[in-house]
């Protein structure tokens, strides 16, 4: 039986083992991952997912409480938020301003959903732009192109064309992704 996430909700509200149990095998991966590329093992992840787990349950059979994210995000925030100060705990090296950063889980899954919604504009934004405007920025920014090889890839006479070019696409970019952040 796979319950989808509003029926996943209710069915766990209900206390229902078939929906505990998706829950567990739909997520447990993820956090896997998670903890066990931060410097973690796969029983310090089984006991992190536990916990977050518990959490959720427990929020789940609080009337008021209201899911505003997919399972999947706040899960993945809470198990953050435990890893991180689990790692603290044992005075491994945690950059700060991350620890601060997740102060709770809700604080946390709202910063999630922001980044979640400031991809997908980013997305939107970037589909906007067109060519050669969208290679260009994806070649310098997520391929680490220098600007003699964009050059010679687009054709322009020189790297400081090519240079103004991106600037200019860079801006129109801009403009998309905080018209559709509005």
């Amino acid at each position: 039986m796979h319950f989808l996430e509003e029926a996943l909700i209710s069915e766990l509200r209900k206390k229902n083992e078939a929906a505990l149990k998706q829950l567990y095998r739909e997520n447990y991966v993820m956090i896997l991952k998670l903890v066990v590329n931060n410097s973690g093992t796969e029983d310090e992840a089984k006991d992190v997912y536990q916990e977050a787990i518990i959490h959720f349950y427990e929020r789940l059979s609080l009337t008021e409480f209201e899911l505003t994210c997919k399972i999947k995000t706040y899960l993945y925030a809470v198990c953050r938020k435990l890893w991180l100060q689990r790692l603290s705990h044992r005075n491994k090296f945690v950059r700060i301003d991350e620890v601060e950063l997740v102060p709770d889980a809700d604080e946390a899954v709202s910063d999630i959903e922001v980044k979640e919604k400031n991809f997908s504009a980013m997305s939107t934004s970037l589909d906007k732009l067109g060519e050669p405007c969208r290679s260009i920025l994806e070649d310098y920014y997520l391929r680490n192109m220098t600007m003699e090889e964009i050059t010679e890839k687009f054709g322009y006479t020189n790297s400081d064309n090519t240079k103004n070019q991106k600037y200019k696409c860079l801006q129109r970019l801009k403009k998309f992704f905080f018209e559709a952040n509005k």
